[in-house]
């Protein structure tokens, strides 16, 4: 199989790495289909690893439609009391931030359909979803539960949210002089974009940060949503904390859109985080695709929107943006998928808090046992909380370390980190 090391420069320009970027998507949305329809490898022409990367970055396809099957596997552990994954609609309302329908500032119900909460839903199980866009400024993705359906839509200068379970709906609007990423009127919210659930958004955020700590390859072919595909591998090289064991791309052979996205990890053999189009359409949607009108009686919660220093409208953020705004980055000197990002929270006592030695101490303790490992280092002590993607060590003096490395990778870096003062 044809091997690349990607050589240009501009692509170091996220320090993160893969990892993080990879490690973002994974948290906030997208998950795996297990065996998709496939009617056998299609003969297509040879092309280089180099060749298709590039046959994604400059696919432009504006006008899509489709359904997206999505399905998480973090190996997440089970919390005592805890209700397991929810789906959308019904349930308690929590508070949500905005004014609700009175024009009020508060709780209102409308906080139920609000992204921040919604999206992150689909972290973990099964859901059917139903993609449209037509071009940069109109997008609206649905996710389809048993009962209820969640909507997202993205037309110009709004963005709606409505919870047909709860009838609540989230509304934020761009200021009229907000700059998006495109020009014009605020076309980019951050983390709350209905793409942020397709496989070309996962997969193009894993490539932007390629560089020589990767191996990527062409490793034949597939049919895809009835579509003729490549699959593109991403493996971490010299990275023997890391949890990644792939990253596997399906790109559609004719116009460059991935069409599949599958992270599998090392701790097993299924994949933990994929997202795939099982129906696909290039054509232009209808325009009452991306029309909403809030129906009668719904709870409306108004977003109070910012304009950050570029003037875009941001909504909530994924690990890259956390790093951006406080994480640091412990072992700079690793390769970029074994990289540890820290956060001070000046709140000595751990996960427990400030340490009392009361009973209520000892039984926090046995709780913290059942979903954490307690380990000890030159950094002191503390506890790791681990999935088979994303690992987090929180030690008893208030730091936080997290990436998707190994439990052994988090205690090298926070000896690190605490070495280096």
């Amino acid at each position: 199989m044809a091997q690349i090391q990607p050589r240009n420069p501009r692509r170091k320009a996220v320090r993160y790495g893969v990892p993080v970027a990879v490690a973002g998507v994974a948290a906030a949305t997208v998950g795996l289909v297990p065996a998709l329809a496939s009617s056998g490898d299609p003969d297509l022409p040879k092309v280089s690893a180099e060749e298709l990367v590039a046959k994604v970055a400059k696919s432009d396809v504006d006008h899509m439609s489709g359904t997206v099957k999505v399905s998480t596997d973090l190996g997440l552990p089970s919390l005592p009391g805890g209700g397991g994954g929810g789906g959308f609609g019904g349930g308690p309302h929590d508070s949500g931030e905005g004014a609700g329908k009175d024009g009020k500032d508060g709780k209102g119900s409308g906080g139920d359909a609000a992204p921040s909460k919604k999206l992150s839903e689909l972290a973990s199980g099964e859901h059917t979803l139903r993609f449209a866009a037509d071009g940069p400024d109109k997008q609206r993705v649905s996710v389809m539960e048993d009962a209820a359906e969640y909507s997202l839509i993205h037309n110009g200068r709004d963005l709606w949210a409505y919870d047909s379970g709860s009838n609540a709906a989230w509304h934020a609007k761009a200021p009229e002089d907000a700059k998006g990423a495109h020009g014009g009127s605020a076309k980019r919210w951050q983390g709350g974009e209905p793409d942020a659930v397709t496989p070309q958004k996962a997969a193009k955020q894993a490539l932007k940060a390629l560089d020589k700590s990767t191996s990527v390859t062409v490793d034949g072919t597939a049919k895809i949503a009835g579509r003729d595909a490549y699959q593109l591998v991403i493996k971490p090289k010299g990275a023997p904390d890391s949890t990644i064991e792939s990253v596997r791309i399906g790109v559609d052979a004719d116009n460059g859109v991935p069409l599949r996205f599958t992270l599998t990890p090392k701790d097993g053999d299924k994949p933990a985080v994929d997202v795939a189009y099982t129906k696909v359409d290039f054509g232009k949607p209808a325009a009452s695709s991306f029309d909403f009108t809030p129906p009668k009686g719904t709870e409306v919660t108004e977003a109070k929107p910012h304009k950050s220093a570029g003037g875009e409208l941001r909504g909530p953020q994924g690990l890259d943006g956390l790093t951006r705004s406080g994480l640091e980055i412990v072992n700079k000197s690793a390769n970029d998928w074994g990289k540890v990002a820290k956060l001070d929270t000046g709140m000595p006592g751990g996960l427990g808090g400030p340490e009392s030695g009361g009973k209520g101490d000892a039984d926090a303790g046995k709780l913290l046992d059942n979903f954490t490992d307690e380990v000890k280092g030159d950094f002191g002590t503390g506890r790791v909380f681990s999935t088979r993607l994303v690992n987090a060590l929180m030690t008893d003096d208030g730091k936080v370390y997290v990436g998707a490395v190994t439990k052994d990778g988090l205690v090298k870096a926070a000896n690190q980190d605490h070495s280096a003062k």
